[in-house]
């Protein structure tokens, strides 16, 4: 294990002049604190209610929240039950919680490359083998991956796949539908689940929606239970980060096991927490979201407008419609990580370099720019500034 490239660059906000597109850190400007302190006070009004908020609970979660989640997945395509649903410290526990269940020393886990760093990180703790899969331009069989993973050891198999199917991290691109009905495929072949994180779903800037792969895949197998997709939600991009609060949703047999994992791990989510995001969900989640939708449309559509006026035609880049990031491809021979020397030092400018989104070793000529905090003047500044120095 080592120390996320993200996390150290967060270290750069506190530099005078420094503008950031480094973590994919929400924009406090968005956070309903008004809001969170009547539900924290309501939560504390009673004895009753203030026992609840600040004693133990039960591993699965508190129970209006998680009631709530499993209305929230019905409408999303995936009817669930609160068996189906155990609570989270965000996504990046989910993650931790999955590595230990699903992977042994040699086994294999199915990645993008790029592919989200906290995932890599959480997975690498339990020391997988990692292949490639590339859902958009999939041409390995099934048998090749499945060879594979037995050649890298006798014992290994293929354990999982781990995908982020809308308006990924880091690329910001979005799987079509064919391609992910072509991961349903490769999983049912390969007796794999997928894991589908799914933390930025719900910032959709345009374009018509589509259907999740759990949704997808109950759809095929006719039940939630039936289905080999476990689904990995969070408020953290939506609502607020800091009260850590996610959620996996599953079959029953994956989240009977999971909720064991969390009586060994934390015994149970902040209480208190659930309850504050329980109040907010239930009484503005859409509008949370709609504000956040237009809040982050406009940073996207200044960081496309800034790239397309200053930077060189030898670079390319994504072109998202939601979440919080534009992928760039640097000319060959530039690597991302010496000219985020550069650009902290000469440019005051900081991003996340592509090489730390690739298990291969991979994406030395490509940047991650994340547009969620910077204000709209600073992001065109900062491509411009970028751009000069390129």
């Amino acid at each position: 294990m080592k120390a996320s490239e993200i996390r150290e660059l967060l270290k750069l906000l506190d530099q005078p002049g420094i503008i950031s597109f480094a973590g994919g850190i929400p924009d406090p400007r968005l956070f309903p604190a008004e809001a969170a302190a009547e539900a924290c006070a309501a939560a504390l009004a009673t004895p009753a209610s203030a026992g609840a908020a600040l004693q133990y609970s039960v591993s699965e979660g508190y129970g209006p929240l998680v009631a709530w989640i499993a209305r929230e997945m019905t409408r999303l395509g995936s009817p669930a039950a609160p068996e189906n649903i155990v609570m989270t410290a965000g996504s990046q526990q989910a993650l931790d919680f999955l590595g230990k269940l699903l992977i042994s020393p040699g086994d294999t886990a199915l990645v993008t490359a790029p592919a989200y760093l906290g995932a890599l990180q959480a997975f690498s703790a339990y020391e997988p083998r990692y292949d490639t899969i590339r859902p958009e331009h999939g041409n390995r069989t099934p048998q090749s991956y499945a060879d594979a993973a037995k050649a890298a050891a006798p014992s290994g198999q293929v354990k999982l796949a781990y995908v982020v199917p809308d308006f990924d991290n880091p690329t910001g691109e979005t799987l079509s539908l064919e391609a992910r009905h072509h991961l349903l495929r490769l999983a049912r072949e390969l007796d794999a689940p997928i894991l589908e994180d799914s933390a930025y779903q719900a910032l959709r800037f345009e374009g018509a929606s589509l259907p999740t792969l759990q949704a997808l895949d109950i759809a095929q197998q006719g039940s939630l239970d039936a289905s080999r997709v476990i689904y990995l939600g969070t408020f953290s991009k939506t609502i607020a980060p800091g009260l850590r609060v996610g959620w996996i949703c599953a079959s029953r047999a994956i989240i009977r096991r999971l909720v064991l994992i969390k009586q060994a791990s934390d015994l149970n989510l902040s209480v208190i927490n659930q309850m504050v995001m329980h109040r907010l969900a239930a009484t503005r989640y859409e509008a949370l979201v709609e504000t956040a939708r237009d809040h982050y449309r406009i940073k996207r559509d200044a960081i496309l407008g800034a790239l397309e006026a200053h930077m060189p035609k030898s670079v390319r880049w994504t072109k998202p419609q939601g979440g919080l990031f534009v992928w760039a491809t640097l000319p060959e021979g530039i690597d991302g990580a010496l000219l985020l020397k550069r650009a902290v030092a000469e440019a005051k400018v900081a991003f996340v370099p592509g090489g730390a989104f690739f298990h291969d070793g991979g994406g030395d000529n490509t940047i991650r720019l994340s547009y969620s905090l910077p204000t709209a003047t600073e992001i065109g500044e900062g491509i411009r500034r970028l751009a000069s120095l390129l």
